[in-house]
């Protein structure tokens, strides 16, 4: 059986493929006594677990010794009252935080000695630069979340109570047995009537939060289509798509520069960030991606970084939009592909000038064939082309202010080479 990893989720050849996801239901059902005794399981779960951290934080490598032998270690150390078997569970979660912490930070040494071995000391020491900037902390595991599987927990969803379900602890030590009644929400009933409910649950004081596999297919038939994520319009579609405002006049602009006037922290703050979360949510639902097989995105990464922008700038979340057009991508079963943004809202999408002054703010007027758009919606045209790709070399070489063609692979320059005179 051969695996592959597509688009954030595993499938295996001949295998249906399947996503991962999750809700929460909230633990306010259960009566006062058991959440005094489930907040006590959180609270000694994440005391343990900071032990086990600072346990293998000390250690270059992590040993591959069982975590039964060093559950007695964190047993003498910490005079728990968890059984072994939790502890168990615990240490292998502290082992998995460990090592993503680390995970990054060995790749990159892993890189600087592969090319001080070719002899390639310049990228060498400017890599040695970024590993020497971001050195490894330990990770602050104050709010960490139980994660138990099936050892622990058994869920009862054929409950002839006024509860929609049951959710069984056991095992956790000091004789402890639990029943936590808790009512089904739409989402999770979403959820489970498109898949299956895992064994494992995430617990919180407030929440239990439940996982489903999902079984996706993906598309082999149905158009491309190119999307550009922008600071004033949220998504700019090739198919002629723009998100617009909601039902109450607000856009991603609105919000944002109502964000930028509230006090970072505040319950009025909090309020807003949730409004604008909400807005995403609902312009990228507006999507009909139902003839889609692929969406194209720019590949966009620390776009602040190194940069004086504004407050209202800094509020614009570029990154919650690509996570949810992802997600629903992901859910349809649609491809996602990430291209590089260079000269996308440059570009004349009609006839492929290419000109530093083709844009100005949100108007594209083409000094070639004078072709005028919405320059985000241009952008997303260009996305969605099948264009030659173009080197670093050779952007470095490129005439972006005096223009140049820029044409799509396998097709013919629609507007005749002209000598073009400064504007």
């Amino acid at each position: 059986m051969v695996v592959y990893w597509y688009d954030n989720f595993f499938y295996c050849k001949g295998v249906e493929k399947k996503m991962v996801r999750s809700t929460a239901c909230s633990l306010k059902f259960a009566n006062p006594g058991k959440l005094k005794l489930l907040h006590m399981i959180v609270d000694e779960y994440r005391r343990v677990m900071i032990q086990y951290v600072d346990l293998l934080w000390e250690e270059e490598d992590i040993p591959f010794f069982s975590t039964v032998a060093m559950g007695h270690q964190i047993k003498e150390q910490t005079q728990t009252w968890l059984s072994f078997r939790m502890l168990s569970r615990i240490g292998k979660q502290a082992i998995g935080i460990v090592k993503g912490t680390r995970a990054k930070q060995k790749r990159r040494l892993y890189v600087i000695n592969k090319l001080k071995e070719q002899k390639l000391y310049v990228k060498a020491r400017k890599l040695q630069k970024i590993y020497d900037k971001n050195m490894v902390t330990k990770p602050d595991i104050g709010r960490v979340e139980p994660q138990l599987d099936a050892l622990f927990i058994s869920v009862d969803l054929d409950s002839d109570t006024s509860f929609d379900g049951w959710i069984r602890f056991s095992s956790i030590g000091n004789r402890i047995s639990l029943n936590i009644p808790f009512k089904r929400t739409k989402h999770f009933n979403k959820l489970l009537s498109k898949g299956k409910l895992k064994s494992g649950v995430r617990l919180s004081k407030k929440n239990i939060t439940f996982t489903f596999d999902i079984p996706v297919e993906k598309k082999e038939e149905g158009e491309v289509v190119g999307i550009d994520i922008g600071q004033t319009t949220a998504i700019s579609c090739s198919n002629g798509y723009l998100s617009r405002k909601d039902n109450h006049g607000h856009d991603l602009v609105s919000i944002t520069d109502r964000l930028s006037r509230k006090q970072k922290g505040s319950k009025a703050f909090k309020r807003t960030v949730q409004h604008r979360k909400n807005y995403i949510n609902w312009t990228i639902n507006q999507l009909n991606l139902g003839e889609v097989k692929e969406v194209k995105l720019e590949r966009i990464k620390n776009m602040r970084k190194g940069r004086n922008i504004g407050r209202r700038l800094s509020h614009w979340t570029y990154t919650d939009i690509f996570s949810k057009l992802e997600m629903k991508c992901e859910e349809l079963g649609v491809q996602v592909k990430k291209i590089s943004p260079t000269y996308t809202s440059r570009r004349c999408s009609v006839c492929g000038w290419t000109r530093r002054s083709n844009r100005k703010g949100k108007e594209f007027r083409c000094k070639a064939c004078g072709f005028t758009c919405d320059a985000d919606l241009n952008a997303s045209r260009n996305i969605a082309a099948n264009l030659k790709p173009i080197s670093y070399k050779k952007r470095q070489l490129q005439d972006i202010k005096n223009g140049f063609w820029w044409e799509e692979v396998g097709k013919e320059r629609i507007v005749p080479f002209v000598r073009k005179t400064r504007n």
